[in-house]
């Protein structure tokens, strides 16, 4: 009996080592991201280390099925050998647990959400990861890793003694004991794994209790959610997690969005074939635009244009990432969770892209980034789509002034200014800015006095505006002016003073302005609010250039009066449905509402409507 109490007594310090090492990293977490810790009562910061257990239990315990073993092993054969492979297999596992940990610590303060496997995406260029993280943020990346390691090797030498287990019967009895231990420990360790004999198991919203999301992201753990997440991303997992409809009744919801009278002719441009500037603005929230939302005084360039454009108020991205952003600008296709469809050439190249149909009328083309166009193989779907000139930051003069991402976008609208100079009229030029993305690149010398939550990112926008301001300038005193259509909208959205969750629908409102000489006295101050995204700009611009075009059928126009009021975009783990009723966003990994506005007797109707677009999307994109 004397084995068996102490390979039990073993596993229960395994247990509690890892609920140790959990609530440590919560520690460090709070400290180094305490400033997101507003709103909300001291009491709750305390709860969630009470709250985060039954998580904390379900992950220790599948991190402790290999020692476990291994302990039954060093029972059978007690070598140094076989203690040594127990330490070494602890230690691997709370490096990859260290590492889940400090980059979560690091990305929160942007992402605003716990880390996923879209890291993966940067992982795949590992030169972008530390040129978008400042060198502070790498350096403290190492040094939570190093502190998570040191903490766990005083525990684990202190916990884990090779003379603790007294290895004394003869080998027959103690494998009998070992096996018969293990069996009991497996099916506890099972229990504890799934929370329980309950119905159903464990998931990472059980240690949500907060109206926070901050504190809920606190207590679910890392290691955890990160491991969970790693399962969608894999294919086979998405593919449980879409939900199941009726394909009839899903033709019949997707068929009702779309099928909408084209019977209309307004026509907005005073020319048939205007130039077409398009210029994405990186990570620009409709919530922190003064126009758009009730935060003032940083966006007074983009205000101005504003009061002499076409302005679409209610605008969604259709995900949180720039490839997303820029795919579905260019063409006009939803985002699905966990799915990048720049990174699948096989699929994106299958699909049509603005460009080749400004080309098809003649239109010259190109696009500029101040960065690295790898990232999401972004530069990989623009070449295969037939850009004429695919041009970032390799093809920037290297005297010129950058940041650690990008170059400043003083650098970028100047270098925009002379290509669109050289282009042949007609021209299709479009450009991807870069100072509003972490880490913020603009020049040091200047001076924005933005206080309080997201200033970094409120000072780069007034940064980015007054160079919109400037580029326009610029661009007035050009021959081909008078010709030409600016078209400004942002890749993604980003958290801003009044939102900051990722779980509210307000995260994802993006701007959308239509400005220049050739619009329509009628449109110029004009604000259309209806509900769209980023994907309808492809048939909005297409049916007032092209007649005949027939492509982008998952775009909508925005101009026709008769089109359906909706927008689908994801997020992580799930999507969120907006329509004139109101918003909501849905967890596919719980099953659940997260977040809505929608009448409670409208919701069931709702839950059923976006599970039946997405059911769509991703047949088609597996039919692609």
């Amino acid at each position: 009996m004397k084995i068996i109490r102490e390979l039990v007594f073993y596993f229960l310090k395994l247990i509690l080592f890892w609920v140790l090492l959990f609530d440590f990293q919560r520690v460090l977490f709070s400290i180094h991201n305490w400033e997101k810790f507003h709103d909300f009562h001291y009491s709750d910061w305390f709860l969630s280390f009470i709250y985060s257990i039954p998580l904390d239990l379900s992950t220790a315990s599948f991190l402790t099925i290999f020692p476990l073993f291994l302990i039954l092993v060093y029972i059978v054969y007690p070598s140094k050998v076989t203690y040594r492979i127990f330490i070494c297999l602890i230690f691997i596992e709370v490096l990859i647990s260290s590492f889940i940990q400090a980059g979560e610590i690091n990305a929160y303060i942007e992402w605003n959400h716990k880390l996923t496997p879209r890291v993966f995406i940067h992982l795949s260029n590992p030169n972008e990861v530390f040129r978008t993280a400042d060198y502070l943020m790498t350096f403290f990346f190492f040094f939570y890793t190093f502190l998570q390691m040191l903490f766990s090797w005083k525990i684990i030498f202190f916990f884990f003694k090779r003379n603790d287990i007294i290895i004394s019967q003869k080998i027959f009895f103690r494998v009998f004991k070992g096996v018969l231990s293990f069996i009991f420990l497996g099916a506890f360790s099972f229990l504890l794994a799934r929370g329980g004999t309950q119905q159903i198991p464990i998931n990472i919203n059980s240690s949500s209790f907060s109206k926070n999301h901050i504190i809920n992201d606190l207590c679910t753990n890392s290691t955890y959610y990160f491991a969970n997440s790693y399962l969608i991303y894999n294919r086979s997992e998405i593919d449980n997690l879409i939900p199941v409809v009726d394909p009839n009744f899903a033709n019949s919801i997707v068929e009702k969005l779309y099928n909408y009278s084209r019977d209309y002719d307004s026509k907005i441009f005073t020319v048939k074939y205007p130039n077409i500037v398009l210029v994405i603005l990186e990570s620009w929230a409709a919530e922190a635009v003064g126009c758009l939302s009730e935060t003032k005084g940083a966006t007074s360039n983009f205000d101005l244009l504003s009061e002499e454009g076409l302005l679409f108020t209610n605008i969604y991205s259709t995900g949180s990432t720039s490839e997303i952003g820029n795919m579905s600008i260019f063409s006009g296709v939803p985002s699905i969770p966990q799915i990048s469809f720049s990174s699948q050439p096989e699929k994106h190249r299958k699909l049509r892209a603005l460009n080749q149909d400004f080309q098809k009328l003649g239109y010259s083309s190109g696009y500029i980034f101040s960065g690295d166009l790898k990232y999401g193989n972004i530069e990989g779907y623009f070449l295969d789509h037939g850009f004429e000139d695919v041009i970032d930051e390799r093809s920037f003069p290297s005297q010129l002034d950058r940041g650690k991402l990008n170059y400043y976008d003083e650098s970028l609208y100047n270098l925009f200014f002379d290509r669109i100079n050289q282009s042949i009229e007609p021209f299709f030029q479009c450009a991807f800015t870069g100072s509003t993305h972490s880490p913020y690149d603009h020049p040091k010398d200047e001076n924005f006095n933005w206080k309080g939550i997201e200033s970094n990112f409120m000072n780069s926008l007034i940064y980015a505006d007054r160079c919109i301001g400037d580029f326009m300038k610029k661009c007035k005193e050009k021959s081909w002016y008078d010709n030409t259509v600016f078209i400004f909208v942002a890749d993604h959205g980003h958290a801003s003073p009044n939102v900051q969750s990722p779980h509210e629908t307000g995260f994802y409102r993006i701007p959308l302005l239509f400005w220049g000489k050739p619009l329509k006295e009628e449109f110029r101050g004009k604000k259309i609010n209806k509900i769209g995204s980023q994907l309808d700009i492809a048939r909005t611009l297409m049916n007032q250039i092209d007649d005949e075009n027939t492509f982008y059928t998952w775009s909508k126009d925005l101009l026709n009066p008769n089109v359906s009021q909706f927008a689908f975009h994801t997020v992580i783990g799930g999507y969120g449905w907006v329509t004139e009723k109101g918003s909501m966003i849905y967890s596919l990994q719980s099953q659940k509402i997260i977040n809505s506005t929608f009448p409670k007797e409208k919701e069931e109707e709702e839950i059923n409507k976006g599970k039946a677009f997405l059911h769509k999307i991703y047949q088609y994109y597996k039919e692609l």
